[in-house]
This record gives C-alpha cells, sequence and structure tokens, in this order.
C-alpha cells in the first residue's frame, strides 16, 4: 500500500523548491501518494510537471487552510487533518502553521512526523528577518523531525539564528537530470529568433519583485552590447520588467515567453545566463544553466559565488552594484572566447557537483528514515 505523504507550501507556483518537491514527487513513483496544500490557494503551476502516473490530489477548501490567525483551536483542527497520513513535509514559512500544530498536539493524537523544508526569504525579509518569525521558529522547528535546507547560508542562519542543534538541521544540496541538458529543442521559446550576430542573455524566474529583473533590463540595456534578452517565467512583475525595456530603449530586444515547463528544452538557447536577485540560496535555474554549458552573471547572493566554477566568479557581483552588473555582462557579451571558456568550466562542476540521483537520494533515505522504514521510498531509474 502506497505511503500517503502530505504537503504543505507556501505556494505551489512552479519555482525551486516545486520543481524540487515534484521530482522527488516523480521519482518516488506508485511508492507513495501525495496531498499538496497551498498557503495562496491559487498558486498552483508546479501542479502540471507532475507525472501523470503519480497520484496527487489537490482538496483546496476541502482541506484545512494554510491562512488564518495563529491558535490552538485552529491548529488542533489542523492536527486532525495531519493524522491521517504517514509523513508530513512543510515549506517556508508559509507553512509553519504545520510544524505549530504538530509542536502543541502530537502529544495528545498520533501524529505522523513532520520534516520541515526551508529555502529562502522574500522581499519583506531581505535585509533582516522579522523577530516575530525569529522567535516562533526557535519555539516550533523543534516539533520537526529535521528541518532541511540546500544552502551553507541558510544551514549558518538555522543553527545561530533559529537555536537549532546541528544534529537537528540536514542540508541536502539541490540536483537535476543532467543527462538532459543538450542541444536545446527548436521552436521550444514561443517568439524567439535568433538574428545573425546576435548574443543571447536569457534567465529563469517567478516574475516577483525579489528577482529585481528591472534591474536585469536595465543591466542589459547598459551593457553597450546588441542582442537579445529572453526572461523565462510568469509573475505579478511582468508589467514592471515591460516597463523598464519602454524606458531603456530595449523593447523590440526584450521577450517575455511567459513560463515554460521543461528548462533542457530551450536554455541552450541562451548564450549568457543572468541572475540579477536580491534574494537566492542555492537555486536550481543556475545548476540547469550550468550544465547547459552557460557562463554566469550573477548578484553575489546566497551560495551562488560557490556554486559556480572558480574562473566565472569575477562575474559574480554585488547585489548593490548596478554598474558593476551591467560591466559585467558587457564583457562577456563582447567576448565569445571567455563565453565558451566560462561555459565548458560551469558544465564541469556541475557534472561533478549537482547530479539529481544523489539529491534523491539523500531525500529517499531522510524520509525514510523519518517514518522508520528506511527503504520505503523506492526511487525510479
Amino acid at each position: 500500500m502506497p505511503l500517503r505523504v502530505l504537503h504543505l507550501h507556501s505556494t505551489f507556483a512552479l519555482g525551486g523548491k516545486e520543481a524540487r518537491a515534484v521530482r522527488l514527487m516523480n521519482a518516488f513513483g506508485d511508492a507513495a501518494e501525495h496531498v499538496v496544500l497551498s498557503a495562496v490557494p491559487d498558486a498552483l503551476g508546479a501542479r502540471e510537471a507532475i507525472d501523470p502516473g503519480v497520484r496527487a490530489e489537490f482538496p483546496g477548501e476541502a482541506a484545512p487552510s494554510l491562512i488564518g490567525r495563529p491558535g490552538p483551536r485552529r491548529y488542533w483542527h489542523f492536527a486532525r487533518y495531519m493524522a491521517g497520513f504517514d509523513l508530513v513535509l512543510s515549506y517556508n514559512w508559509g507553512a509553519m502553521d504545520g510544524v505549530a500544530a504538530r509542536r502543541l498536539y502530537a502529544g495528545a493524537m498520533k501524529l505522523p512526523p513532520l520534516i520541515h523544508h526551508e529555502d529562502g526569504f522574500n522581499a519583506d525579509e531581505l535585509v533582516r528577518q522579522k523577530t516575530a518569525r525569529v522567535l516562533f521558529r526557535r519555539a516550533m522547528l523543534g516539533a520537526a523531525y529535521r528541518l532541511v535546507v540546500p544552502s551553507e547560508r541558510l544551514e549558518k542562519i538555522a543553527r545561530k539564528v533559529w537555536h537549532q542543534p546541528a544534529s537537528h538541521v540536514r542540508r541536502i544540496a539541490n540536483g537535476i537530470p543532467l543527462t538532459r541538458f543538450g542541444p536545446p529543442e527548436p521552436g521550444a521559446i514561443p517568439g524567439f529568433q535568433r538574428a545573425p550576430g546576435d548574443v543571447v542573455v536569457g534567465t529563469m524566474a517567478g516574475l516577483r519583485a525579489v528577482k529585481n529583473l528591472p534591474r536585469l533590463v536595465r543591466a542589459f540595456a547598459r551593457s553597450g552590447a546588441s542582442g537579445r534578452l529572453v526572461i523565462v517565467g510568469e509573475g505579478p512583475e511582468r508589467d514592471a520588467i515591460l516597463s523598464a525595456g519602454q524606458a531603456e530603449g530595449i523593447a523590440d530586444r526584450l521577450l517575455l515567453p511567459g513560463f515554460l515547463n521543461d528548462p533542457a528544452r530551450y536554455v541552450g538557447h541562451f548564450d549568457i545566463f543572468a541572475l540579477s536577485s536580491d534574494s537566492e540560496q542555492f537555486p536550481i535555474s543556475l545548476i540547469e544553466a550550468m550544465a547547459a554549458g552557460l557562463p554566469v552573471v550573477s548578484t553575489d547572493v546566497g551560495d551562488i559565488r560557490n556554486m559556480v566554477a572558480a574562473e566565472n566568479r569575477r562575474y559574480i557581483v554585488p547585489a548593490d552594484d548596478e554598474a558593476g552588473f551591467a560591466d559585467a555582462l558587457g564583457r562577456l557579451l563582447a567576448n565569445r572566447d571567455i563565453r565558451h571558456r566560462l561555459g565548458s568550466a560551469n558544465r564541469a562542476v556541475a557534472w561533478e557537483r549537482y547530479d539529481e540521483k544523489a539529491m534523491i537520494a539523500a531525500y529517499a533515505a531522510l524520509y525514510g528514515a523519518a517514518i522508520g522504514r528506511p527503504g520505503a521510498f523506492i526511487t525510479q531509474d
């Protein structure tokens, strides 16, 4: 009989943590069936990436909401719902209600083990974490079987700021199916056409304020090179990005094709991968770009500097240095040989460090240990 796993997500729009969660669901195959709740009820874009053969339910209003005023009665109802599962997986601040429910009622009810995952912060905590959230995490995270993080920076925060013991925190690096990242498919990016001599700067991101994509538009415009800028993704900042393109006079060279599934099909159409975020931790999109053999220009946030090849690190610039970002982009746009050299080095690093098989095995072992059934999450080849 398959295991029943409850997923509590801050959002289930297809971003880095959602892509990883879906990949694990697909890898576990018929060993488990899944129920997914999202704190943002209509943010369910990652649902389309779940394999048809994987059993996954989205109960919506039939399940307790992850949005609401904290309180014992509300958490009691949530705990009753959790009791029907073998394992609970919660993700980010927006799903902390599940952790709190387990903290309050694990002793009174037969609740399954819970593993909490943290992947980073939104714009409201870029400069400083909110004190109330820090205190809440300190009080509640002990109820989790383990706290899982993808980056060294988050591991340090978990131990030093949230006061979690080293034995309670598990760092598992993100990984991808490296063998799928070969030549891109023609026509994989709607509306994209490469003119002779074009150099294409591309990125993949949710169009949210924390990604600061207008910064990328400005840097591209001011880099002094011709070419195209392609921003793959969807979200509330779309109009702001288009307005930045108009203001900088590059609207005719800016393409926003919307969300596109399966980056392995199209990321190879880029010549340079760029990340302009105010906050990242261990971005899967960066690994995908590296696997496709791309050089990278990025803000120096999260673990990005340590993720790329050593040769590429001079193109990782402080987040507040917009002129430096534009300069780094311009240097790569102008030099094909350097692009190829850095891209080859990044690809080698990706193959050495970021194979998803290691990631899947680590999660399968952790989840199996949590429920006392090693090997229960049998992975597919």
